[in-house]
């Protein structure tokens, strides 16, 4: 596994969980603005970005398997404490590594990352949702758009009030890669998966009112994937979680990162 890492080695911890196309590419400024007090690891799933991404008959691509991977290279770097910041794929593994060791999560960021069945935008799910129930040359041909580069390009700039914000280094970056020989089975793999997330949702919010980790949600509120709902549900489970909507995207870190960062900044000084 690829990953980015900065900040003092014994400074609390914080691991950021990138989504769907992205790696930790898409934290670049955010480590930045977090490596000054707190040891920041930025990993590339398996499949991603410049982790290694063998194919389909190489290795079975779930969300258990990327969750594995994730847990062990925190176990190889030593980190047994530490706090999450999940966004979009990265929020179904930041809620299994919690799930299955909560005493080691000292507080969770979700940035357009949900954990809830509100917040789903139907218009972009149903496309998913027709593929996971039946997997047929129709299905399978509409959720391949998702791996072409005007459909990544949508993702990046949709909801961005100032597109001019976006470089187009992110989606151009992104489509090279999940482009690789073989990546789009890989892809299909992992969502396809997908469906296996919301029955964990009861789980995760048992754990965030069993544990009352500290949560903080910022959140494009112009995001076409992932709806504000999705933000505003974590305070069904955790009362003093804290929730900003921002008028931004899916991808909220090109547009406002200077914003997302004094609020992450912030939380985590007051409650990690």
């Amino acid at each position: 596994m690829f990953y980015r890492e900065a900040g003092p080695p014994d400074a609390p911890a914080v691991v950021l969980l990138h989504g769907f196309p992205a790696s930790s590419f898409m934290f670049r400024d955010l480590i930045l603005a977090l490596g000054d007090r707190y040891h920041v690891v930025a990993p590339d799933h398996i499949g991603f970005g410049f982790s290694d991404a063998p194919g389909v008959d190489e290795f079975r691509y779930t969300f258990d398997a990327l969750t594995d991977h994730t847990a062990q290279l925190l176990t190889q770097l030593g980190i047994d404490r530490y706090a999450i910041y999940v966004h979009d794929y990265g929020a179904p593994i930041g809620w299994r590594l919690a799930l299955r060791d909560p005493s080691a999560i000292t507080a969770i960021v979700t940035q357009n990352g949900n954990g809830y069945d509100a917040g789903f935008v139907p218009d972009f799910w149903k496309t998913v949702w027709a593929y996971q129930q039946e997997q047929t040359p129709e299905t399978e041909a509409g959720i391949r758009q998702a791996l072409t580069q005007d459909m990544i390009k949508w993702q990046y700039l949709t909801g961005v009030p100032d597109p001019s914000l976006v470089s187009p280094d992110t989606w151009t970056h992104d489509y090279r890669l999940v482009s690789r020989p073989g990546n789009d089975e890989v892809q299909l793999a992992l969502f396809r998966d997908y469906a296996t997330n919301a029955p964990l949702y009861p789980a995760l919010h048992d754990y965030l009112r069993d544990t009352q980790v500290p949560v903080l949600a910022t959140w494009g509120r112009n995001d076409p994937i992932f709806g504000p709902d999705g933000a505003r549900a974590f305070a069904d489970d955790a009362p003093d979680a804290e929730i900003h909507l921002l008028d931004g995207g899916h991808f909220l870190l090109e547009s406002d990162v200077d914003e997302v960062g004094s609020l992450v900044h912030d939380f985590l000084d007051r409650r990690s």
